[in-house]
C-alpha cells in the first residue's frame, strides 16, 4: 500500500487530517484540469471545492482498489457537465465549450486560450456601447438563442430590422472585443427546443 492509499484509507475512516493532505496534493491538478476545459477561474474554483466536498461526504463509499486521482477527476468531469447543462441557455457559453473541447484547441498555446471570465467581463463592458435596441436584440439572439423571426414577432418589427440591428451590434462588439471577437463570429443562435433539450 503506497502513501496515497494510506491517506485514502484513513480518509475513509473519517480522518480530516488525511483529507486535508489529499486536498493539498490534488487540488492544483484538479483546478488546472477544470480551468483548461471551462476557461473560468470562478467555475474552476467552485468545481474543485464541490468535488472535494463530495469526496468528504461520500468518503465511506470510496473504493480503495480504484485510483483516487481517477475518482477525483471523474467527479470533477461530472460537475463540468452539470455546469455545461446549467449554462446551455447561453449559446455563447455553449459555443465556447464546444470550441474548448476540440482536440486541436487543446494543442493551442496558453496565450491563445480563452479566459471565459475575461470574455464575459469584456462583453458586458462592450455592450454599453450599443444602443438600447441593439443591446436588446443581441441579448435575445446571441444570449437567449431566440431566432430572428421570433424576435421580429416579439418586438413587432420586420426581420430585416432585426438583422440590421444585430449586424450593427456585432460590428461594434467585434471592434471592442479584440482577441475575443472571433467567439462572436462563430457563435450561432440555438433554437428554443435545442435549449430545452
Amino acid at each position: 500500500m503506497n502513501v496515497t492509499e494510506l491517506h485514502v484509507k484513513k480518509l475513509i475512516a473519517g480522518s480530516y487530517e488525511d483529507f486535508t493532505v489529499l486536498y493539498h496534493r490534488y487540488a492544483s491538478q484538479l483546478y488546472a484540469f477544470v480551468f483548461h476545459l471551462t476557461g473560468s477561474q470562478f467555475i474552476a474554483k467552485d468545481i474543485v471545492q464541490d468535488t472535494f466536498l463530495k469526496v468528504w461526504l461520500n468518503r465511506e463509499q470510496i473504493d480503495l482498489k480504484l485510483s483516487f486521482r481517477a475518482y477525483l477527476f471523474t467527479i470533477a468531469k461530472n460537475q463540468i457537465l452539470n455546469e455545461f447543462r446549467r449554462q446551455m441557455n447561453n449559446p455563447i457559453f455553449s459555443d465556447y465549450m464546444h470550441l474548448n473541447m476540440e482536440e486541436n484547441f487543446f494543442e493551442n498555446t496558453t496565450e491563445q486560450k480563452i479566459d471565459f471570465d475575461e470574455f464575459n467581463r469584456l462583453l458586458c463592458q462592450s455592450k454599453k456601447k450599443l444602443s438600447p435596441a441593439q443591446s436588446r436584440i443581441f441579448g435575445l439572439n446571441k444570449e437567449q438563442g431566440i431566432s430572428v423571426k421570433e424576435i421580429a414577432q416579439m418586438l413587432n418589427i420586420t426581420e430585416q430590422t432585426v438583422r440590421n440591428q444585430l449586424s450593427a451590434a456585432l460590428h461594434i462588439l467585434r471592434k471592442e472585443m479584440g482577441k475575443y471577437s472571433f467567439l462572436l463570429i462563430i457563435s450561432r443562435p440555438l433554437k428554443r427546443q435545442q435549449i430545452i433539450e
